[in-house]
């Protein structure tokens, strides 16, 4: 929400002394977000001044242009000669002239040039070259007798005045409105506050028939009649200025109005062409299939969750969002019908992401705009258009509908003031209350009513965070909270930081990626019909609608994450992420959802957590690119599916223990190169290189690989017992094995490690080599190093040979091994 200072001195009586930067402080002291202090003066300096257009020429040029060769009066006795392309000024007319020396928003300097034939002594300014609007079709021309040649135009322009922007958070709809940022204003000030004046008629019935079949998502519909309205009427000057400041495009003077009063008094209003409109107004939901042309010209097809706005021909607006074109106010619209309503806030945005039709309207009606406010604002608009189109209003003022009263909530007045941890007595408590709106009654209890554009205060909460942020939030004591004794993290959260710690001590970067996860990736991934991955729960209400699903694998972030880093030219990529995947659970009925007044039961607190998907902790890695980079060194080395399978042992390390690797099928690894890591009889994840399907569906490298394990099945280990090292020497050995190609390694290695007794201190697979001719068809030869070692004496080498011929002869016994001379 811009606001311009001037606009909100209107309604606070601001000290005299006060800078706009002092008025930004003031608010964000009392929670506001004020993201800066503008001005339409930023980004111009030199000479701009304002010219008289004393003679204009058109002058036709070889390429079909006709240039306007004008001599301008700007104050200095002799008028300047000036080129310009624009043609909607006339003689006499007021222009903003930049001269040569002046620059223009973006850097823009101006200069005495030649151009067509003239030498052009400065340039006659449009709206977008002066950096305060979008309209570059014609020139700026001021209101005859607003200034002089050669006067500032700045000041004319309302270019000096300060404009605060704030950024209004979901709970503060009250505040996207110059009446809301002024009663902020006023409390942090505390200075007086003067709402928005307007005197309100009877309610009669009269200004037009209206009708509500659901009042679900609208409680009250008011509207007021103008007639005779002059279509030609301009729109003042200081009216554009400031809608020009809040960043609103000025259109005409109907539609001006609407948007200056809403602007005012937070309440949207729509007019509709009187002319236009067949029969009484009606509010219901769309009809299934049921078509709307906006006012942007785009046909839509309505949901039946939509509420529109009819009339006899059918929808005419979409409620609360944007007015339908079959009744839009043009050059010809003489009568004019004013609406405001009350609008359901979910409804409202529901129909926007549904249709991705964001408003300024919608953007206050999903907030909650206040519903007693809707009199005033159309008062203000039959005004307006009185005073300045010339209009006469109908007599009448239709209001249909009761919007729900505000709760009363009882607060004791010693509660800020305990949970605070500073005084605020009762006295203070109840002027705060008062200061945002609240009528208060009562002695020790307090009995607050909050006011009708609070709909965020519900409960005792609620009008405490009001007391305190309006007493200070700067004066709230800083008293670090003592640590309890004998507490640290919990033996899961140690493992947790073991992994990370041991991935990127290994070379991996951490990453954090969304969890949410476009449908279409399940595809990608050639994930079967059956998987449980499939079955991700979707959102109510996602961020993106893309990606309305939460993530059953961390993967298709992590693959994201790289295809964007090999986008920007990051070509070797070792990344991990630890976190929570989404797994849903067989569907039962809802939960019931506890109230706010007193904590849920137990029973209720079980209720809520088995309605809730499973959320084990995974960490995957991927890896693509150099492993080892090219270098004086040497070559380098390809990341391959044994680098993802080194990834997950070094996870097993870090949690103390270790995984048995076997040969696997599992999407979205390639079939041959997949790895299963087990625990037991307990699948942990999976690891290697991914299909190349894959790879080249996401855009990704060639023998990109990856892994992911369930960190939650890894066990939680009991304090780590340190080693015995024996100060005995140790006997290496090695053996290499010819088995055949169906016998898996992590098998043979652990009957050798079985069958070679507590001598055995250690067995590494360092060779693997196949060789048809040599060895045979369907064989290969593993290669092992051995290392024994004795606690208490030094081993013989006999001893130590007799333990690998016991490891040798199981191998034979259990794998058909054969030994390799």
């Amino acid at each position: 929400m811009r606001a311009p200072v001037s606009w909100l001195a209107e309604h606070v009586d601001l000290p005299e002394d006060i800078t706009p930067r002092e008025l930004a402080e003031a608010l964000i002291r009392v929670g506001m977000e004020v993201e800066g202090v503008e001005s339409g003066a930023d980004g111009l300096s030199g000479p701009i001044v304002v010219g008289r257009v004393l003679s204009c020429e058109d002058e036709p040029q070889k390429n079909g242009k006709i240039i306007r060769w004008c001599q301008v009066d700007v104050g200095e006795g002799e008028p300047r000669g000036i080129v310009c392309g624009a043609h909607n000024f006339a003689v006499d007319d007021l222009v903003v002239v930049a001269l040569p020396g002046a620059v223009l928003p973006g850097g823009f300097e101006i200069a005495a040039r030649k151009t067509y034939g003239h030498v052009s002594d400065g340039m006659i300014c449009s709206v977008r070259e002066l950096g305060i609007g979008d309209d570059h079709d014609g020139i700026l021309v001021l209101d005859a007798g607003s200034a002089a040649p050669g006067d500032d135009p700045l000041d004319a322009l309302g270019l000096r005045d300060a404009v605060l922007d704030v950024a209004v958070t979901t709970d503060r709809g009250y505040c996207m409105s110059i009446r809301g940022l002024a009663r902020e204003a006023a409390a942090a000030l505390d200075v007086a506050f003067h709402d928005v004046p307007a005197v309100l008629p009877e309610i009669d019935g009269g200004a037009y028939e209206i009708g509500i079949q659901d009042d679900s998502a609208c409680d009250r519909f008011s509207a007021r009649a103008v007639t005779g309205l002059d279509p030609t009427a301009p729109t003042p000057d200081w009216m554009a200025r400031r809608l020009r400041q809040c960043g609103i495009r000025s259109i005409s003077l109907a539609v001006d109005v609407t948007n200056y009063v809403m602007l005012e008094t937070g309440q949207p209003l729509h007019a509709f062409d009187r002319a236009k409109l067949t029969g009484p107004i009606g509010v219901r939901r769309a009809a299934p299939g049921e078509k709307l042309t906006t006012l942007d010209d785009v046909v839509r097809t309505l949901d039946p969750d939509d509420m529109v706005v009819t009339d006899d021909t059918g929808a005419i607006a979409l409620a609360g969002v944007m007015g339908g074109a079959s009744t839009e106010i043009d050059d010809a619209s003489t009568d004019v019908v004013f609406e405001a309503a009350h609008w359901n806030p979910p409804s409202v945005a529901r129909t926007v992401r549904r249709h991705r039709l964001p408003s300024e309207a919608a953007r206050r009606f999903e907030r909650g705009v206040d519903p007693e406010i809707a009199g005033v604002a159309l008062a203000r608009c039959v005004e307006m258009l009185v005073a300045h189109g010339g209009a006469t209003p109908v007599e009448g003022f239709t209001v249909v509908g009761t919007p729900a009263p505000s709760p009363l909530i009882a607060l004791s007045a010693q509660r800020p003031q305990a949970l605070a941890g500073m005084p605020i007595p009762r006295d203070q408590v109840v002027a705060h209350l008062q200061a945002v709106g609240c009528t208060v009654d009562g002695g020790d209890v307090l009995q607050v009513q909050p006011p009708s554009w609070r709909p965020d205060l519900l409960g005792p909460a609620d009008l405490i965070e009001e007391v305190v942020r309006l007493a200070g939030y700067d004066r709230l004591p800083s008293v670090l909270p003592a640590a309890p004794a004998g507490r640290g993290l919990t033996p899961r959260q140690q493992q947790h930081r073991a992994v990370s710690r041991a991935l990127a001590s290994s070379g991996l970067s951490e990453v954090l990626a969304y969890p949410f996860v476009a449908p279409s990736v399940h595809d990608a991934f050639g994930l079967a019909a059956g998987d449980e991955r499939r079955a991700a729960l979707r959102l109510v209400n996602p961020l993106s609608e893309d990606e309305p699903e939460l993530r059953t694998s961390l993967l298709p972030g992590l693959l994201a994450i790289a295809g964007r880093n090999l986008g920007r030219g990051n070509r070797d990529l070792a990344i991990f992420e630890t976190g929570l995947v989404f797994l849903a659970r067989a569907a039962g009925a809802p939960p019931h959802l506890p109230g706010i007044a007193a904590r849920p039961s137990d029973a209720e607190i079980a209720a809520l957590d088995a309605a809730l998907p499973d959320q084990p902790r995974h960490v995957a890695a991927v890896l693509c690119g150099h492993a080892e980079l090219k270098g004086w060194w040497g070559e380098g080395r390809t990341a391959t599916w044994a680098d993802a399978i080194e990834a997950a042992q070094t996870v097993a390390r870090a949690a103390r223990t270790q995984f048995t690797v076997r040969a696997a099928e599992h999407a979205p690894w390639h079939p041959g190169r997949c790895a299963e890591l087990r625990l037991g009889d307990i699948v942990v994840g999976h690891a290697g290189e991914l299909h190349p399907r894959v790879v080249a569906a996401l855009g990704l490298p060639e023998r990109t690989c990856a892994m992911e394990l369930d960190l939650d099945a890894i066990p939680t280990p009991g304090p780590a017992a340190g080693p015995f090292i024996s100060t005995y020497p140790p006997v290496l050995l090695d053996v290499a094995l010819m088995v055949d190609d169906g016998v898996e390694a992590a098998a043979l290695t652990a009957t050798i490690r079985t069958a070679a007794g507590p001598l055995l201190e250690d067995v590494r697979l360092f060779d693997l080599y196949s060789d048809a001719e040599r060895l045979g068809a369907g064989l290969r030869s593993l290669a092992f190093a051995l290392r024994f070692r004795a606690p208490d004496r030094t081993l013989t080498v006999d001893e130590a040979t007799a333990q690998r011929d016991a490891a040798i002869a199981a191998a034979v016994e259990r794998h058909s091994a054969r030994l390799r001379s």
